[in-house]
């Protein structure tokens, strides 16, 4: 039932991203609503994902996970239903909703029924798979159903899989709750929410259209009012969302500020990379789909080798060299053009695949044991947390920097391709209006080639400052790891305590935690760094 959890809550990631051309021409969206649309489903999945982690500890697991089901077969249907960008906003809202419900009670209802630590970690391991199966999946199933259907139907799948699982849920599961007197957090979680919206919110408008116009300040001044609140509030608190002590681990430091960097780029770059199979190549979604399976399957191949060497080889060799293979994919990438085949490409993503495989499975093991054990849950969500605010601004900030270059590039490339002055300024009216995907839909005669070959061009120029931008985080995210993740003296520890069962350990393939706590034995990955005394020590 776990399995079939996470692989719902994750089947909307890639096949929406993969659809996001055919919404585009059937919505007539422009690039900053096309990015509301994925960040639609990530933004209540970041902000809700430690809240849900506690709902289930009070007031039982098996609850939220057949809450959380029941949100994504609602969020499917409202998206299959949808006319308009707003109406297909809700509907990934509220299936971002119920991903946020299934990501941490999955992996507590694991660690419930599997309360031996070695034994969980081969359950734990095929959850990840279906986390990654998921996101293999979903390109091919949008594929197949967009050859022949509308892109709404690419939803309907995630309906009777939903319903069918609380059914079989509400038999099979026992609830479980955990022991102790934790409790909500309310304060703590509406600023984190408040914040983390506001600031996507105002990246995304402020791409789309300037920086200074007064909803981007506001927005962004809210984000940072409510950033700060909610440091206050959760230095305060009894029962706090994340605990703020966690940050005095620099290997946890390090590793939170990995998930951020790393992901704003990669998510970024997915998002970048099926509008240019839609708008470049013109491929069909299952064409693209093809494509971009290639980095989940390398990444699902190496995820279980990998979990292997954590106790051989240290965390931040595993960790660097990961960011590093990214990078270098990323900058190959920026090679492309209109022509590109598919030999040529398939290696450079198939290089990106392992580079992320080597970086997920350490990252997160690394976060959990580098905390005292009854920190070890917080520490796990809290990784996962900040992963998906990085989801969540990858396409806003990626999106904008695509937005502002092909635009700005557009008049020359149009004037290139001898288009008059008169049939120049209408393009660029509608690429202002209506954005980069207005100009398919332009009636200029003869000229109407020549339109869409400048348009490919001046994307392609947006594309190539994306892969650069994604690199450069990448590489970041590197040094970051070379220089905090550090060796210590022993290189293996076990980390242990009495308790119940509220833990659910480090993710093993996939880099998702939850709410791991008492009970859990953490094997801490050779290279990660021991807690601090000021943490306390086991």
């Amino acid at each position: 039932m776990a399995c079939v959890g996470v692989f719902v809550a994750y089947l909307p990631v890639t096949t929406v991203s993969v659809s996001l051309p055919a919404v585009q021409r059937a919505l007539h969206a422009s690039t900053a609503q096309l990015a509301w649309v994925s960040d639609a489903f990530v933004l209540p999945m970041a902000a809700l994902i430690l809240t849900a982690g506690v709902v289930g500890d009070v007031h039982g697991r098996k609850k939220v996970f057949q809450a959380g089901l029941a949100f994504c077969a609602a969020g499917a249907a409202t998206a299959l239903s949808a006319r308009s960008v707003e109406v297909l906003w809700a509907g990934q809202a509220l299936a971002g909703v119920g991903a946020a419900a299934l990501l941490p009670t999955t992996l507590a209802l694991i660690s419930h029924v599997v309360p031996d630590p070695r034994e969980r970690g081969k359950f734990i391991g095929l959850w990840a798979t279906s986390l990654l199966s998921a996101l293999a999946l979903g390109p091919l199933i949008a594929g197949l159903v967009l050859e022949h259907f509308s892109w709404r139907w690419v939803f309907l799948l995630t309906i009777p899989v939903s319903l069918v699982a609380m059914v079989c849920a509400a038999r099979l599961l026992t609830d479980s709750r955990a022991a102790g007197s934790r409790r909500l957090d309310w304060p703590g979680q509406l600023t984190a929410a408040l914040a983390v919206t506001a600031l996507v919110y105002g990246v995304i408008e402020g791409g789309a259209g300037s920086f200074s116009d007064a909803k981007v300040l506001v927005a962004l001044g809210t984000a940072v009012v409510s950033g700060t609140a909610f440091v206050l509030v959760e230095r305060r608190s009894d029962s706090p969302m994340l605990d703020l002590k966690l940050f005095r681990s620099a290997a946890f430091s390090a590793t939170t500020l990995i998930a951020l960097i790393s992901f704003l780029g990669l998510i970024g770059f997915f998002f970048a990379l099926s509008l240019y199979f839609g708008m470049v190549q013109q491929l069909s979604t299952l064409e693209a789909g093809a494509r971009l399976v290639t980095v989940s399957l390398m990444a699902i191949l190496v995820g279980a080798p990998v979990g292997r060497l954590m106790h051989r080889v240290p965390a931040r060799t595993l960790i660097t060299g990961g960011l590093l293979l990214s990078a270098v994919s990323l900058l190959s990438l920026t090679t492309l053009d209109a022509d590109t085949s598919y030999l040529s490409l398939v290696w450079r993503l198939a290089l990106l695949g392992l580079g992320m495989g080597l970086v997920i499975t350490p990252m997160t093991a690394t976060a959990v044991a580098s905390v005292p054990h009854h920190l070890a849950g917080m520490a796990a969500a809290g990784n996962n947390a900040f992963r998906q605010v990085g989801a969540a601004l990858g396409p806003a900030v990626l999106g904008a920097l695509l937005t502002s270059r092909a635009t700005g590039s557009l008049p020359g490339h149009l004037a290139e391709a001898g288009l008059t002055g008169a049939q120049r300024q209408s393009v660029v009216a509608a690429v202002d209006q209506g954005g980069l995907g207005a100009v398919a839909a332009m009636d200029l005669g003869p000229a109407r080639g020549r339109a869409l070959g400048a348009l490919s061009e001046a994307f392609l120029d947006g594309l190539h400052l994306c892969l650069i931008v994604s690199a450069v985080l990448t590489l970041l995210a590197a040094a970051v790891a070379a220089v905090l993740l550090r060796t210590p003296r022993r290189t293996t520890t076990v980390v242990t305590g009495a308790g119940t069962d509220t833990a659910a350990g480090a993710d093993a393939g996939s880099g998702t935690g939850a709410d791991a706590g008492a009970g859990a034995e953490v094997v801490r990955p050779r290279g990660a760094a021991e807690p601090r005394p000021e943490l306390g020590r086991r």
